[in-house]
């Protein structure tokens, strides 16, 4: 299947977040080179949502948020956690969605270790990276939507949006 393109991530993050489980993360770089299903994803939907880490404003961390839909915003949670999200929609409009699940691997902190994804994957154009990509399939998982998880601090009505999506049948 082809890369996809820079269009495909112009959508909202809840709609991006939607459609990203069932379609392939390639990573392809030196000796490590493989396929992995996306299974459980996560929206954050821009300044407005106070779980998302654009809601504190443009900073440095979050810069790479702001930028056209295609990136990698990779940060680290606890000193050893790399989380990946893909920056959605166009630029200046701060949304992404975290990656939380891949075939045989749940949890964000384990996709990343498991994909060998780091810092240097933040601000990764996935659109025309040669070390990872997403590649859409023929697969079209019934999805499960269940609030977020970890976000207590965000308050009502963001702790509840059914803004996480997990492939039912996996």
């Amino acid at each position: 299947m082809p890369r996809t393109e820079r269009s495909f991530f112009l959508g909202d993050a809840v709609t991006m977040a939607r459609m990203l489980p069932g379609m392939d993360i390639v990573i392809g770089s030196g000796d490590h080179c493989g396929r992995y299903m996306i299974t459980e994803t996560e929206a954050y939907f821009g300044e407005e949502d106070r779980a998302c880490h654009a809601s504190k404003g443009r900073t440095g961390r979050t810069e790479v948020m702001y930028l056209k839909g295609g990136h990698l915003y990779i940060y680290l949670i606890y000193g050893i956690y790399w989380m990946m999200n893909i920056v959605t929609g166009e630029a200046d409009e701060p949304q992404a969605v975290l990656i939380r699940g891949v075939a045989s691997v749940s949890g964000p902190g384990r996709v990343t270790r498991a994909l060998g994804i780091n810092g240097s994957y933040n601000r990764e154009d996935l659109t025309v990276s040669s070390r990872i990509w997403l590649e859409e399939t023929d697969r079209r998982p019934v999805l499960k939507a269940l609030p977020r998880v970890g976000i207590g601090y965000a308050g009502e009505p963001w702790v509840n949006m059914p803004w996480r999506f997990i492939i039912e049948d996996k």
